[in-house]
């Protein structure tokens, strides 16, 4: 076991010193904000596809989705089936629209077309929502890199997350969506890689397909697809309630969106990228599922993909296996950053603190913030307990905030701060009620998220009839 280790933690420390090095030498091409926010604007189809889909695969579909198909089998599908199906939403619909804007009038965040579109006090409130909720996302994607180096090394989850937090924070410090672009490719070969090279031993360990559905060591509603828990409301196809919305318009996703060298990068980088996630998305499943089988007693849902990697295959296999989990980790921390420093230097610095910050005033504040926000999820990823748990509650922020204003922005000319107003105050109102109230399980078919959601349309639309049909803002 110690050489095992040994090689496992070898590869991880070779592979998180390439990532620094990589973002590194691309950071050295930043020249200003627009590089840094949007890459310049010049990322074609390729780099679209592969820095959006090393965002969408993270924690939550690798470790989380293996650790929830552990518990409640083959509907875990759900979580990145979810995330696929969004991403058509935004490849053919919500990213060609706010693409042309973005490039008709300069945005960098979403915050640019929020103000756009609904005025400065929205974007202001969406700015400070977000920045909250993806807190709560970083700590999850620190969890699971954590939890790979506790299986390798028995190191604590608190030394485990800063070291993750400390390699994705440099690379991406230096060069923000330009960085971040290329090193996603390369994580991507190697979580892509990996994964598809760990799949043969472990089918093989659980007696293929037909012995993992016959096995005696799964539960009743193991191999329904619509399974939901009967102890959480975030289980089975309740998640497309949860997590849709955020998928099809998460802040980070649009500024990715921004980023495109045209409008077909974007239709082309960003449905090839949900095809891929559907095919991707048995995969964790599938070693979840096998696990329940091969190791019934694992202490934490947490620990379910490491275990599988470290101990079901070869060293050399399993060495590879957890860099492609580590990899998935860093690459969607970076995504996460990336909206935390956009978010606070250019929709609060800049707009609110320093109206006539320089460029290079903004960029540096955009650095501080990156590596803030590292430090503070490093602190919440030792006090929240799961994977699921931490990702939820920006899922749940993001989706009852932004659903509703972007989605009403984009489709008509009119409806104005008011309306937009009212719609965040009502879903996330809607939102803490329902979780409250039911601790999180919702009433049937109507969870916390998807209550929010309707009160969210509610509200918009009451106040937009109260005004008089079109007393709102007018859009570009």
């Amino acid at each position: 076991m110690p050489g095992f280790v040994s090689i496992h933690l070898g590869l991880l420390i070779g592979y998180s010193i390439l990532l620094t090095a990589v973002g590194l030498w691309i950071g050295r091409f930043v020249r200003g904000s627009g590089d840094f926010f949007v890459a310049g604007r010049t990322l074609g189809a390729p780099l679209l596809f592969s820095t959006v889909l090393a965002a969408n695969i993270g924690a939550g579909t690798t470790v989380g989705a293996a650790g929830m198909a552990y518990r409640d089998g083959l509907s875990a599908w759900w979580w990145n089936g979810t995330a696929g199906l969004a991403s058509f939403v935004l490849a053919f619909w919500v990213g060609p629209r706010i693409w042309r804007l973005a490039s008709a009038h300069g945005f960098y965040t979403a915050g640019d077309f929020l103000e756009h579109r609904y005025g400065q006090q929205v974007r202001v409130v969406i700015a400070a929502l977000v920045w909250i909720g993806t807190l709560f996302i970083l700590a999850g994607q620190l969890i699971a890199g954590a939890a790979v180096l506790e299986v390798v090394a028995g190191i604590p989850r608190g030394a485990g997350a800063a070291i993750g937090a400390v390699v994705m924070t440099i690379y991406f410090v230096a060069g923000g969506l330009l960085s971040s672009a290329w090193v996603n490719l390369l994580q991507l070969v190697v979580l892509m890689i990996g994964f598809a090279l760990a799949v043969p031993p472990v089918l093989s360990a659980v007696g293929g397909l037909s012995g993992l559905a016959s096995s005696a060591a799964l539960p009743p509603g193991f191999l329904d697809p619509f399974y939901t828990s009967p102890a959480t409301s975030v289980s089975g196809w309740k998640l497309l309630a949860i997590y849709g919305p955020a998928f099809m318009l998460s802040p980070g996703l649009l500024q990715k969106a921004y980023g495109a060298r045209d409008e077909a990068a974007v239709k082309i980088g960003i449905a090839a990228q949900g095809a891929c996630l559907l095919v991707f998305s048995f995969i964790p499943v599938f070693f979840g599922m096998a696990a329940r089988v091969l190791h019934p007693s694992v202490a934490s849902i947490n620990l379910v993909l490491p275990t599988v990697f470290a101990e079901d295959m070869a060293p050399w296999l399993g060495a590879l296996g957890l860099a492609a989990v580590f990899s998935a980790e860093v690459s969607t921390c970076d995504a996460i950053l990336f909206m935390l420093s956009t978010s606070l230097s250019k929709d609060l610095y800049k707009r609110i603190i320093n109206p006539a910050a320089s460029d290079a005033q903004m960029l540096r504040v955009a650095r501080i913030a990156a590596v803030a926000g590292g430090a503070i999820g490093t602190v919440l990823a030792v006090q929240l307990s799961t994977i699921v748990s931490a990702l939820a509650i920006f899922y749940s922020l993001a989706g009852v905030s932004l659903f509703v204003p972007v989605i009403a922005g984009l489709a008509g000319k009119r409806g104005g701060a008011p309306e937009a107003l009212a719609a965040i105050a009502a879903g996330i109102a809607t939102l803490l009620a329902v979780q409250v109230a039911t601790g999180g399980i919702g009433y049937g078919i109507f969870n916390p998220n998807l209550l929010g959601l309707i009160a969210s349309a509610i509200a918009y639309a009451i106040v937009y009839v109260a005004r008089g049909r079109g007393a709102g803002v007018e859009a570009v």
